[in-house]
């Protein structure tokens, strides 16, 4: 007989297999956006220094722009051949790619051809990342009880903020440990390279994972989909849960996500002019301190619902957004800035984003049939991070350049979440049944939308 723990010990073993992998993949995307003010030195003309920087930060959204692309592609593979065999794919492809920044001419030794090949490099990262997220959050809520999936789903949530936390303090323990000399001569390279290291033991680890139970399930009953993305735009109803879920929490997720993260990074560096050390180890530790959120709030949602945090989260983005950089800009100062208050301000941004990010994992995963929910959940969540969190520090940064106003690029950020706070509000439906709590047994994700009946969202 199986004792209660042992479920709970298989699913810390499964989802610490499927979210190190994530956080590496993670780690990858997110070097050159740790790097991107930097970069817009070594891979751009010299001369106009804003210019290079709108540049750099326009090559980071590059490598979004195309991540709708992967999500068809690799939501097609998952849906069609498998969650394990498609989230071992996108890994190494990510870490390949990587490595090969690592190894790239900079724009004094190559001229154009550096900036050429590390778009290049941006757009399959891009298109790697577009399969990972549907294949980690599927795989591990196809495994988790009913009763604990937001939870466990929201791990997987977290990483992406740890992935962002460990690019951060690899680049500030290379610039320290090293120097800014020896760091801008060749240490930029490190961390790109390291990706190789980190990427095979992540492999090794996702290699002993089983396959998903839903998805064999649905291989044994011959019920699997042959054109995932047809069939995701054709089940009656799917199409109208994919639009609404985009616009309603996907574009919120990904604005708050990518405010807390790095707009606040880059308006500390490139708006405010604070020096690399006190702008990255202020942003850094307010997002170390909440990490523990995205899992606080995935857990709390197995409880009171995930639109109901989900909400939370946008209404907080929309009223606090504003007095939030208006503290982070007023402890600036000549001499440097204030440390602690610049970092609870990131941590505060930090749990805004949790709000929505934590539930999202089940949210999402909860809101699609199984047979094309790899397909399903890849397109909004892609979409929106991709394109409207993707583009956020260059639209926010272009409109603080246009206007002169240093809270200008606010306004992007808070109308999509005042925008999606009404659509998910009036037509993204709670997923949680009624009554769950605690108590509750494990089910599966079925192939019918999970805590809502299909006909009522079709």
């Amino acid at each position: 007989m199986q004792s209660p723990a042992q479920p709970s010990r298989q699913m810390h073993g499964l989802v610490f297999a499927s979210s190190v992998g994530t956080v590496i993949e993670w780690y990858d995307f997110f070097l050159y956006g740790s790097l991107a003010i930097f970069f817009a030195k070594l891979f751009y003309p010299p001369g106009d220094a804003v210019a290079a920087t709108l540049i750099s930060v326009a090559t980071f959204a590059t490598g979004f722009a195309v991540r709708p692309v992967g999500s068809l592609i690799f939501g097609h593979l998952g849906d069609r051949f498998g969650r394990k065999i498609t989230f071992l794919a996108t890994l190494l492809i990510m870490g390949c790619s990587t490595a090969a920044i690592g190894f790239l001419p900079t724009f004094a030794t190559a001229g154009y051809a550096a900036p050429v090949l590390l778009i290049l490099l941006r757009i399959i990262q891009g298109l790697a990342l577009g399969g990972e997220y549907g294949g980690a959050a599927t795989y591990v809520a196809e495994h988790a009880p009913a009763h604990e999936r937001g939870k466990w789903a929201s791990y997987i949530q977290a990483m992406a903020s740890g992935g962002f936390i460990l690019s951060l303090g690899m680049v500030l323990s290379l610039r320290l440990g090293l120097g800014e000399d020896a760091f801008g001569n060749w240490g930029w390279r490190v961390p790109f390279l390291l990706s190789i290291v980190l990427v095979a033991v992540s492999f090794r680890i996702r290699m002993r994972l089983h396959e998903s139970p839903v998805f064999l399930e649905m291989q044994q009953e011959q019920t699997l989909s042959d054109s995932p993305i047809r069939d995701a735009f054709t089940i009656p109803g799917n199409a109208r849960r994919i639009l609404f879920f985009l616009i309603g929490v996907a574009c919120a997720q990904a604005v708050t996500f990518y405010t807390a993260q790095f707009y606040a990074l880059y308006f500390l560096q490139s708006v405010m002019k604070v020096a690399f050390l006190p702008a990255t180890l202020a942003v850094a530790t307010g997002s170390l301190f909440g990490l523990p959120f995205f899992v606080i709030f995935g857990s709390l949602s197995d409880h009171i619902g995930r639109k109901r945090l989900s909400l939370l989260g946008m209404a907080a983005a929309v009223l606090l957004y504003i007095p939030l950089f208006i503290l982070l800009r007023s402890s600036v100062h000549n001499t440097g800035i204030d440390f602690l208050p610049v970092a609870a301000t990131v941590f505060i941004l930090v749990v805004i984003s949790a709000l929505i990010y934590g539930p999202y994992g089940s949210f999402i995963v909860e809101s699609f049939p199984a047979k094309v929910r790899y397909t399903s959940i890849s397109i909004p969540y892609h979409i929106g991070n991709g394109i409207f969190g993707g583009f956020l520090p260059l639209i926010s940064l272009s409109l603080v350049s246009r206007t002169g106003n240093p809270l200008a690029g606010l306004a992007y950020p808070m109308a999509i979440c005042a925008i999606g706070f009404v659509v998910t509000l009036f037509f993204v439906p709670e997923t949680l049944p009624r009554g769950a709590d605690h108590r509750r047994q494990a089910t599966p994700l079925s192939g019918t939308v999970f805590g809502a009946q299909p006909d009522s969202l079709s």
